[in-house]
């Protein structure tokens, strides 16, 4: 099984080609990398989470240093954010920092539209501890000026390795789960600029309160709500009318609650009076036991405005 240290070193792979191959420094885009992980709960609901915060360079020299803020942390409900740092990672422990020494003559240089599988060792520090790491990935030199790196492969992550089984077991007692997954399969992306400035991921403006329904209604950015659904793929589906553990969503704006055929309803919600548009599923989705007291929904429901925006935006672009 691969170490849970080799996921946090794929960043290092980047420099053993073509990066270490220049005299001169080299710095992660946050706004375009990217780490997904995945997690199963209940043995039968999969999710992908993902950590926004990455940044990191090389020098010229050919030291690394590349640093993932665990807060930033995404699994698209925000009290699940915040268990996840308190109780997972650690509140004193924001950021895991990988460190590494390459050989700038070791590798020629790589041309753009060229791909090379490399591999590195470094250092992983995290909650003060030093790990040694190894791995490889697949590196591309997509320009003079920009080279990418991804998993080669899928990468394994065991949360004995760091210590995190505790953080698991509490998060297990907080959402009442009988079970969550020890290891977690998990996809890098990571893009570095010669000689650029740390770019971050740009955040979304969150609408105001009052602006939600109207948003929505106006057309909400429908492909940030696909990607949002994602969080919903596990219990419902919008491309066929097939039930799973929560019923499908096929034509759901416009369509009456508790209406879908074969599906059990809660007491609660096949006596609901109510006509799923804009304004219900704003409300539902942003606290279904709030809003319906007595549905059987086990989702806490989304936190940010502008994500119910979104998915209600794509819940009405896949209308048949």
């Amino acid at each position: 099984m691969i170490r849970m240290t080799r996921l946090l070193a794929l960043t290092t792979a980047l420099v053993a080609a073509p990066l270490a191959a220049q005299a001169e420094s080299w710095t992660l885009s946050g706004k375009d990398s990217a780490l997904h992980y995945g997690s199963i709960k209940k043995n039968t609901i999969g999710e992908v989470n993902t950590f926004t915060g990455l940044s990191g360079s090389v020098d010229a020299d050919g030291k690394v240093k590349v640093e993932i803020d665990l807060t930033s942390v995404e699994t698209y409900i925000d009290i699940r954010n915040e268990r996840m740092v308190e109780h997972v990672f650690g509140k004193d422990n924001p950021t895991a920092t990988i460190t590494a020494q390459v050989d700038a003559g070791a590798l020629e240089k790589l041309s753009p539209g060229e791909m090379s599988v490399v591999d590195v060792e470094g250092m992983l520090t995290f909650a003060g501890q030093d790990v040694p790491i190894e791995t490889s990935m697949a590196v591309t030199r997509i320009s003079d000026k920009r080279a990418m790196v991804s998993t080669d492969g899928m990468i394994m992550l065991t949360m004995a390795e760091l210590g995190l089984d505790g953080g698991i077991d509490k998060l297990m007692e907080l959402a009442k789960l009988p079970g969550i997954t020890r290891v977690a399969p998990v996809t890098l992306r990571l893009v570095f600029d010669r000689g650029g400035k740390p770019v971050k991921a740009a955040a979304k403006a969150e609408p105001k309160k009052a602006e939600t329904v109207m948003a929505a209604a106006s057309g909400g950015d429908a492909a940030a709500g696909k990607k949002v659904f994602r969080k919903c793929k596990a219990c419902h589906v919008v491309d066929k009318e097939k039930n799973k553990v929560g019923p499908h969503l096929v034509n759901i704006v416009g369509r009456a609650s508790g209406a879908v055929e074969g599906f059990k309803y809660s007491k609660a919600m096949a006596e609901a009076d109510l006509t799923w548009n804009a304004e219900t599923l704003a409300g539902y989705l942003a606290n279904p036991k709030k809003y319906l007291p007595g549905n059987k929904m086990a989702f806490a429901g989304l936190r940010k405005e502008q994500q119910i925006t979104d998915v209600i935006a794509y819940l009405e672009s896949v209308a048949k």
